[in-house]
């Protein structure tokens, strides 16, 4: 008989999938955070640096604050314990990953390596002899050693405008010829053979089949869900849903996924065989935008109700929230989101509006939804801790800032403010 799971215990089982429930470390280590990427499988890089880079804001939501600089050594030091590539999107995954997303990578228009050869004969065999000889290298880096033909920004094509120079770099990087030796500075990728980046236990491994690595990816993504559809296991990876299917079958007949019904979806779901379903939950975070998740859409909405877009990638005019709008998880339920910049010249953590989320889906949900002025010392309680972490002297909230917990949520960071000033 297929068992049926609540609503409630549905979003306790992701949440705690996501370890999002786990009482956060006084002290973050290197190891705490190696397992935390693990734990989630993937975790998604993005440029955009309003707030702080992508991948470092998932890692804060379930460790609280810790030092950026144990991912750089995860991700840039040998022996490396987390390694780019292409999964999610561009992405950071545990180095023993790194093999199985071979056959997950980009096929866009303009990155067909056949056809980059006939454009460009040679390039590519010489971009990756350039590498070879001079060790890890930018893009730019690259650009001066090859022809200045090969180094032109592309004037139509793929959006980046790319020269061709990047393009053949970005297609030995899919092909899994080169990788990235670690991210500079300007969080611009530096290039490496990937021979030279992975630990040998990794390097030397012959390629696994590709059922054999879809059915691999389908695991972890099982895991870092509890519980989802055909469509979330396959998204966490960008898996085909035929391949994904025959992975979920064969992971149902050996055991690891469970059928499940939930209440209110309407397609079918599995339970991961190891995942927990809490009694209750006192998880406390902001999701960046990227986080695991909240990567399926439909699923946020169908676990807590919030129908949610990023804005960055919205114009101005359209945008409902703002810009780089982060839900606030408390409890198991998404009560509020919030507009968030880092001001880093005045070292300010900027609220730039803040909204009260309804009610979730259930009835359960409405009963066990906290107070709002539980929801607004939560918040307060949050940002500070975040401020914290960035360097950032304090929260506040703009003047004209939209949604209707500014004004409540401003007055208690003016009380909590007044009442630190009290002590000293």
């Amino acid at each position: 008989m297929t068992r049926t799971l609540s609503l409630p215990e549905a979003r306790r089982v992701a949440i705690a999938a996501q370890g999002l429930n786990r009482p956060r470390p006084s002290v973050v280590t290197l190891r705490q955070v190696t397992r935390t990427v693990e734990r989630l499988g993937v975790l998604q890089i993005d440029s955009v640096n309003v707030l702080a880079r992508a991948h470092l804001l998932p890692l804060f939501a379930r460790l609280g604050p810790y030092d950026t600089a144990l991912v750089d050594r995860a991700t840039g030091r040998a022996p490396r314990r987390v390694v780019e590539a292409w999964a999610h999107e561009a992405s950071y995954v545990p180095v023993t990953t790194y093999r199985l997303v071979a056959g997950t990578r980009r096929r866009w228009a303009g990155m067909d390596p056949d056809v980059l050869e006939a454009r460009h004969p040679g390039l590519q065999r010489a971009v990756r002899d350039i590498v070879a000889e001079r060790g890890p290298m930018t893009s730019r880096e690259v650009e001066a050693y090859v022809d200045a033909r090969h180094a032109q920004r592309a004037e139509e094509g793929w959006g980046w405008r790319w020269s061709a120079a990047k393009v053949a770099l970005e297609t030995l990087f899919d092909a899994g010829t080169l990788t990235a030796a670690r991210r500079n500075a300007q969080f611009e990728r530096v290039y490496d053979l990937a021979e030279r980046v992975l630990p040998p236990h990794v390097r030397d491994l012959p390629p696994p089949a590709p059922d054999d690595a879809v059915r691999e990816l389908v695991r972890i993504s099982a895991r870092a869900h509890g519980v989802g559809t055909l469509r979330c296991l396959a998204d966490y990876f960008r898996l085909g849903q035929r391949v994904t299917r025959r992975a979920v079958d064969e992971l149902v007949e050996e055991g690891e996924l469970l059928p499940v019904r939930v209440t209110g979806w309407d397609r079918p779901a599995w339970l991961h065989a190891g995942a927990r379903v809490p009694r209750r939950t006192t998880a406390r975070a902001l999701l960046a935008p990227f986080d695991p998740l909240v990567f399926e859409r439909r699923r946020l909405l169908e676990l807590f109700g919030m129908h949610y877009r990023i804005g960055i990638y919205t114009p101005a005019h359209l945008r409902t929230h703002g810009y780089y709008v982060l839900p606030f998880l408390l409890g198991e339920h998404l009560v509020a989101r919030v507009d968030l910049k880092h001001d880093r010249d005045a070292a300010r953590l900027r609220v730039r509006s803040a909204f009260a989320e309804e009610p979730g889906p259930d009835e359960q949900a409405r009963a066990t939804w906290p107070a709002p002025d539980v929801v607004v010392r939560a918040l307060a309680a949050e940002l500070a801790t975040m401020a914290s972490w960035l360097g950032a002297g304090a929260v506040v909230v703009d003047d004209d800032a939209r949604g209707d917990l500014a004004r409540p949520l401003r007055a208690e960071l003016d009380r909590v403010a007044a009442g630190a000033l009290t002590m000293v």
